[in-house]
């Protein structure tokens, strides 16, 4: 499976440099989603909303939005997609275009994982997460993915007292090494989350991802894998998830540009969330569609070439209204970011002593329905 090149991701621009990028630059808006949560899920508050539906009804949903724009769905191995209906994805990719995206290990649900899945302290259940990662990216290899997402969200503690986090750290970091060289070439991207289900999870921030990046590499043997990382390429790279971040009182744009510095965001999940509290994977432009804006603008700015993967919770609507919606406004945000003036930002945001208060100003009148209502906004002194 070819690697999609994130080493661009990394380029410093000067500020003429980055202002024609803007100009020219535009964000391909390749749309993908988790198969998850096309079927109501169980909630130990309430009951389903929904009947359940099993996984060739998912895709015939999935494939009725196909002309809307969703392009690549996304799956776990192997509640989701196994050796099993393994054929029926073929033949649903084959008829219909739509990629698979990614085939997850799922590493966070099973009772065997219950003390965590790599960082487990118990020898026979990290071993049985090491060979369902193994197995994973081998699905990932055979279906030409573009990258093996890893969550870690049963990896972790609540009362830390007493705990060699160093060497559960170890652990996780050494066992997915172990996964990675036994299926060497295929990408990994971690996804972090501060917490739920667990207190505190693992590498659960956007910069902790980093360095796990880092650290796994360093563990690798495999001389396919030296091959690629002496090529300058992230094989450990990272799909943030706006609402992780949001949970964990990250700011989005400058977590994403960090990703993006180190040349290691492989892929991306969108949603909306409240600043803390439980993971709520709202509709993408629910609450704050100005993060979202400047999100994109952010991924706009680096260059960032990959999917826009859709992971809500559409509790009390259709699965296919919602991911309608979720696509429309990051198109509607997009179309925002597209029509600025580049110049004048980037002017701006790099002599804030001569134009205080203007971008503010100005993207006040962008998003106004009505902006002729407005005063006209004083031009920029640009002397």
């Amino acid at each position: 499976m070819p690697l999609r090149d994130l080493r661009p991701q990394a380029r410093r621009r000067s500020p003429e440099e980055l202002v024609a990028h803007l100009q020219t630059f535009n964000l391909d808006l390749k749309f993908s989603a988790g198969i998850w949560f096309f079927s109501p899920p169980a909630s130990r508050f309430h009951d389903r909303y929904q009947p359940v539906i099993d996984i060739e009804r998912r895709l015939d949903i999935a494939a009725s939005l196909k002309d809307y724009g969703l392009a690549g769905l996304e799956a776990h191995y192997p509640n989701e997609i196994n050796e099993e209906n393994l054929d029926l994805w073929k033949q649903f990719s084959r008829d219909t275009g739509i990629k698979i995206v990614t085939v997850i290990p799922l590493l966070f649900y099973d009772a065997q994982f219950e003390w965590g899945s790599l960082s487990n302290p118990i020898p026979e259940r990290r071993r049985a997460a090491i060979d369902r990662t193994i197995r994973a990216l081998q699905l990932n290899r055979e279906l030409d993915t573009d990258l093996a997402v890893i969550w870690p969200g049963i990896d972790g503690y609540e009362n830390a007292f007493g705990m060699d986090l160093r060497a559960a750290r170890d652990r996780f970091a050494s066992g997915l090494a172990e996964a990675m060289d036994a299926v060497p070439g295929v990408r990994v991207a971690e996804e972090p989350k501060p917490y739920e289900p667990r207190g505190h999870i693992l590498y659960g921030t956007t910069f902790e991802g980093i360095l796990l990046g880092m650290k796994v590499e360093s563990l690798l043997r495999n001389l396919e894998n030296k091959r690629l990382l002496a090529e300058g390429h992230a094989l450990v790279a990272l799909n943030p998830e706006a609402g992780h971040m949001l949970m964990g009182y990250e700011d989005m744009p400058y977590s994403y540009g960090m990703a993006m510095e180190y040349g290691r965001l492989a892929h991306t999940h969108w949603n909306s969330q409240p600043l803390g509290n439980y993971d709520q994977d709202l509709n993408v432009g629910v609450l704050s569609p100005e993060a979202t804006e400047a999100t994109l603008y952010t991924l706009k700015m680096y260059g960032y070439e990959g999917w826009f993967g859709l992971d809500i919770n559409p509790v009390r609507m259709p699965v296919d209204v919602a991911l309608k919606n979720c696509m429309d406004a990051i198109r509607a945000a997009n179309d925002r970011i597209n029509s600025l003036d580049h110049e004048a930002i980037i002017w701006a945001t790099e002599h804030p002593d001569k134009a205080r208060g203007w971008l503010e100003a100005y993207l006040i009148r962008a998003r106004a329905s009505a902006p002729g209502h407005l005063p006209a906004l004083p031009p920029l002194q640009r002397g």
